[in-house]
């Protein structure tokens, strides 16, 4: 089994650490990709367009200057730089208490680097997966390419639980045979409503749960709707053509 998980916009930098070093990255097939796009992002982030370019305010000038620095910038454990609501449910900072093994089954689709696991070494950055960049073009459009050969083969035969947004599925949807996306709901005067906040939030919490499992991680759509119906009311909607599987978790009325 493998997680794909989005990357949070907002992001830890490191105080202290070794540069990035792309080689070493999870999947290193994809090293000239990420130095590719590592120096279109530096010479994107120097423009006075930037912020449009990215798809970020203004008002994270700052972050976007750090961009131009990120071959120097001290890096971090992913799951320590990816911060946010998904991030902080799942216990990031603490999974390094969680058996590498399992830690290995999780991955983060990143506009940067294509995708890293959480044990790689990162800096922080801005560059959302639907930033243009005048180099390479719309960010999901130019990794689809290059990350379909690669995790195509590494991901043949494995079950993807998918807690992805739309622009990181766009840059690599997977096999719908083979996939199950977690899809979050909450009754609200009686009716179903979908509220990105929980949905984030109940994401994370269910990836941190089933890591920090002592059973074996689910290796079919039917265990992991099993495993969650532990913790949540959950539905699970089979496969359909090019459809993938869907577990909903279904939060109570608040």
């Amino acid at each position: 089994m493998k997680i794909l998980l989005p990357p949070s916009e907002g992001k830890t930098p490191p105080r202290s650490g070794d540069p990035v070093d792309v080689a070493g990255l999870a999947f290193p097939q994809l090293t000239d990709a990420r130095r590719q796009m590592l120096d279109a992002l530096v010479e994107t982030s120097t423009r006075e367009d930037a912020p449009t370019l990215l798809g970020v305010g203004k008002s994270l000038h700052e972050e976007i200057g750090a961009n131009t620095r990120l071959a120097s910038a001290p890096t971090g454990p992913a799951r320590s730089v990816y911060t946010g609501v998904l991030f902080a449910a799942m216990g990031a900072e603490d999974l390094a208490q969680v058996p590498a093994a399992r830690r290995s089954a999780v991955h983060v689709m990143s506009g940067l680097f294509g995708i890293v696991g959480l044990d790689d070494h990162i800096p922080a950055y801005r560059l959302p997966m639907g930033a243009q960049l005048p180099e390479l073009g719309r960010a999901k459009t130019w990794w689809k390419s290059r990350l379909a050969p690669v995790l195509d083969e590494a991901f043949a035969d494995e079950l993807l639980i998918d807690c992805r947004s739309a622009d990181y599925r766009a840059a690599w949807p997977g096999p719908s045979a083979q996939t199950v996306t977690i899809d979050v709901v909450q009754v609200r005067d009686g009716a179903r409503k979908v509220v990105s906040h929980f949905a984030k939030h109940t994401r994370g919490e269910l990836v941190g749960r089933l890591l920090r499992s002592t059973a074996a991680l689910p290796s079919t759509a039917e265990a992991i709707a099993e495993a969650a119906a532990g913790w949540y009311e959950v539905e699970l909607t089979p496969a359909a053509g090019r459809k993938p599987a869907s577990l909903t978790v279904v939060l109570p009325e608040s």
